[in-house]
């Protein structure tokens, strides 16, 4: 049976995808060209034989291709593309990179993320139409700004952008050219603001028909907004572990690096005390879970509550702000994640377990 085993890597473009199957043993027996349409694609996996196992990277067209394929193979991987470092080596085209896939999917040194989900697909879409919103409004607000600022007119805070207020800053530009450009701003502004407003009560709505919204809103300052983020971002609980796997994908893991760990000692081979280097946090993760937790730590550690009692003892211990709340923000990934996967509402209990 393992001799029928295939290895198919796709090259995924917007309209051509290039084919490389390998067998078991490694033998290149077939490249193509396809149309990146499902028919073409579907043809194709029907006519290899064998079990095959295919594997593209994370881009723009993985989902839909990813709900084509995994009902009709074996094994569907997709795989990020910044961990792929064999191809950028040497010769690159689109039929070199299709082959070398194959080959690390054979290997099986391709690191996954995650499909598969289609329960939270649409909260997904309505999150990232949210989201796309909220830094459009924040775009125009630092135009508006930057407007002001650069003829010397003081602005801070949020009544620029209120209209009770709007005409005195108008009044404050003089030139019509910039007032026009200043009012057509704030048009873009009110009618952002519109969209987003609608945007936030379909994400809500959404959220609400699952269980686990109620379970991660009862965290203090995650709320609604950031747990329907977090819902459609995370997906599933199960997926991670650890919580130490969930703070790297959300960006709150510490990279270290050590060098020469063992020694020898008198023909006996013993660790070396050497510390550890730490060098931030890790870069590759998702930015949305990265800015819930860090802003609902930022909201706790401001206001009343367990959380913020949870903040005072770390900088009682002598622990900088900055460093106690990413500590923060971690207890508070890690309760949302135990939360999950027990379906328990929220108790100062999980304060006391350890979390960093």
């Amino acid at each position: 049976m393992k001799n029928t085993i295939k290895y198919v890597g796709l090259d995924v473009h917007p309209s051509t995808v290039s084919v490389a199957v390998l067998d078991a043993e490694g033998k290149l027996i077939l490249q193509s060209i396809l149309a990146t349409h499902a028919a073409a694609i579907l043809d194709f996996v029907h006519g290899v034989r064998g079990s095959l196992q295919v594997t593209f990277e994370e881009g723009t067209q993985s989902a839909w291709l990813y709900d084509l394929l995994v009902r009709h193979v074996a094994k569907v991987v997709v795989c990020n593309p910044r961990k792929n470092a064999l191809l950028k080596a040497g010769n690159k085209s689109d039929q070199i990179d299709a082959r070398k896939l194959a080959e690390l999917l054979r290997a099986g040194l391709l690191s996954p993320v995650y499909h598969g989900e289609n329960s939270y697909r649409i909260l997904q879409e309505l999150v990232r139409s949210y989201t796309t919103l909220t830094e459009d409004t924040t775009r125009i607000m630092a135009r508006l700004k930057a407007l002001y600022r650069s003829h010397a007119v003081v602005c801070g805070g949020k009544k620029p952008y209120g209209k009770r207020h709007r005409q005195e800053w108008l009044q404050q530009v003089r030139q019509p050219g910039l007032a026009s450009r200043a009012q057509r701003l704030y048009d873009q502004l009110d009618a952002v603001q519109t969209l987003r407003r609608a945007a936030k009560h379909e994400m809500l709505a959404e959220s609400q028909k699952s269980g686990a919204y109620r379970l991660l809103a009862s965290i203090p300052y995650l709320g609604p907004v950031r747990a329907s983020i977090l819902m459609a971002r995370a997906q599933v609980p199960n997926r991670f572990r650890s919580k130490r796997q969930f703070w790297a994908y959300c960006g709150l893991a510490l990279e270290t690096r050590s060098s020469a760990e063992y020694h020898v000692v008198q023909g006996q081979v013993q660790r070396s005390r050497k510390p550890v280097f730490i060098r931030g946090l890790n870069l590759n993760h998702n930015h949305d879970l990265k800015n819930v937790f860090k802003g609902a730590a930022t909201a706790a550690s401001i206001h009343d509550g367990p959380l913020r009692q949870f903040y005072d003892r770390l900088l009682a211990k002598g622990m900088k702000p900055e460093l106690a709340r990413v500590t923060l923000a971690r207890k508070i990934a890690a309760m949302a994640l135990i939360l999950w996967k027990k379906g328990e509402s929220f108790d100062p209990k999980y304060l006391m377990l350890p979390a960093a």
